[in-house]
């Protein structure tokens, strides 16, 4: 059973609604009203925390349960929880401004790095022997 990956794959969702209840608030905070996407730089920074979060899941949670599946539960996980810290990086950075979202997006995408390049050599390795 993959039980550490299954609980950083819910982690991963959680942050993700976080992202999406904090936008909500930042809209009404900021006074933009739906539908608009910008308006107030507080708004946009908060949703394009929230959009690249949601842009980088399809690349992370398939990468995080191949490494699962074909490496280790373990070590899937370890890496996934990673992820999740440099996304909170990330929103901690780019709240406060565009130019501090650099160190938390480097961790998550060399983590999402690692977890896609080890499901990769696994998978072709299995192939191949």
């Amino acid at each position: 059973m993959y039980h550490l990956t299954a609980l950083v794959t819910l982690l991963a969702i959680a942050f993700y609604f976080f992202t999406s209840i904090n936008v909500a608030r930042v809209r009404d905070k900021t006074g933009v009203k739906a539908p608009a996407m910008a308006g107030d730089p507080d708004f946009d920074r908060a949703f394009r925390i929230q959009m690249n979060t949601l842009e980088w899941m399809p690349i992370f949670l398939p990468a995080l349960w191949l490494f699962a599946i074909y490496i280790s539960d373990a070590i899937a996980a370890a890496i996934g929880a990673v992820w999740i810290v440099g996304r909170i990086v990330y929103f901690t950075g780019y709240s406060k401004e565009a130019a501090k979202r650099s160190l938390g997006f480097g961790i998550q995408g060399i983590a999402s790095l690692a977890l896609w390049a080890g499901a990769l050599g696994a998978v072709a390795w299995r192939l191949m022997h």
